[in-house]
């Protein structure tokens, strides 16, 4: 075997691209870090040498020092859903600008997580875990995770107020739904609407709960009464029949507030194509979310807009924060909504 094949087979190391630099091997690990104070130019030729030499620096090994994996696990309920497919995949692209690779752990159908899943979870000693499904509690994690304090994402309805910590170390991403949800049923009544429609999402959800108790408490205190609520479950599917079955059991109403976008789609083709009703003549329909799709020409949806951008970037600061101050108290980041004006309210 030749000395050539030997070396290209050998993994390089921190000390041979010292020693190829003239450079210490502090500086080889400086020159990795974007943080680290260093000469461009110096860093430029370590980086340069390292290359040409095939070397990595080895994270598993860095991480037994620090105690930084530079992981983030995230929990989420589906990955197929518009929503939560755009909301990963920007999370993905803004946690890698910070140097962090993702861990996607999905829960059962019932948003409950598999017990094997929590044990791989701790075998990756993640430096933050975000919990997009509620129904793993912090006292599950509490009993998996080592240092990570995972984040929560929370609503501001009198129905959902923040639960105490009890005891356990969890942060908070709060999305402060009413100011939107105001302005959408202010718009209905503007136009004389009286009789609305809520199209839920998943009955286990809280999004959903916080949703419907949100909308009523906006009715209330505009004087509209109850909003006569339609099952559905996030998906275009349950909520196309949902409300075909509305319409013909329970009769017309003037306007509907869906939980979500992808059930306001579901809503639209079913007024549109089942029943030959006419949006925003007949009925109007606000979504909730304001995901890519939803300024679509076909749907042309008003909605209550949740920004993405503002949303992911608010839970980049609460894991820089707490890798910062592993012992500061919970911390909260707020989201606001607001309302997005298109065709179905007209």
């Amino acid at each position: 075997m030749s000395d050539n094949f030997t070396r290209e087979r050998q993994r390089a190391t921190a000390d041979m691209v010292a020693q190829a630099a003239n450079v210490s091997r502090v500086a080889v690990s400086r020159a990795f870090n974007p943080a680290a104070s260093l000469k461009p130019e110096k860093r430029e030729r370590i980086l340069r040498i390292a290359r040409e030499l095939n070397y990595t620096p080895d994270h598993a090994a860095r991480a037994l020092v620090t105690r930084r994996s530079h992981l983030v696990g995230v929990i989420v309920p589906d990955v197929c859903s518009p929503w939560e497919s755009q909301e990963i995949d920007a999370l993905t692209t803004a946690l890698q600008a910070e140097g962090f690779a993702t861990l996607l752990f999905k829960t059962r159908t019932d948003l409950s997580m598999d017990e094997t899943l929590l044990t791989y979870m701790r075998g990756f000693n993640p430096d933050s875990i975000i919990a997009f499904a509620e129904n793993v509690k912090p006292e599950t994690l509490a009993r998996v995770l080592d240092r990570a304090v995972p984040i929560y994402v929370t609503y501001d309805s009198k129905d959902e107020k923040p639960a105490a910590n009890d005891g356990f170390l969890f942060d908070r991403l709060n999305v402060h739904q009413h100011a939107g949800m105001d302005q959408a049923i202010a718009l209905l009544q503007g136009y004389g609407v009286r009789r609305i429609a809520y199209l839920s999402g998943k009955a286990r959800s809280r999004a959903n709960s916080a949703r419907l108790a949100t909308l009523k408490e906006v009715m209330q205190a505009r004087g509209l009464g109850e909003p006569i609520v339609c099952e559905g479950d996030f998906s275009y599917d349950t909520a196309h029949a949902a409300i075909v079955n509305l319409f013909r059991i329970k009769g017309k109403v003037d306007a509907i507030f869906s939980a979500n976008d992808e059930g306001a789609f579901g809503a639209l083709d079913a007024l549109r194509y089942e029943l030959g009703l006419c949006v925003p003549e007949d009925v109007k329909v606000i979504g909730f979310d304001d995901i890519s799709q939803s300024h679509w020409r076909s749907y042309n949806l008003t909605t209550v807009k949740v920004d993405l951008d503002t949303r992911i970037k608010a839970l980049i600061r609460l894991i820089l924060r707490r890798l910062e101050s592993p012992t500061l108290a919970p911390l909260t980041e707020h989201v606001p909504t607001r309302l997005v004006v298109r065709g179905t309210v007209g």
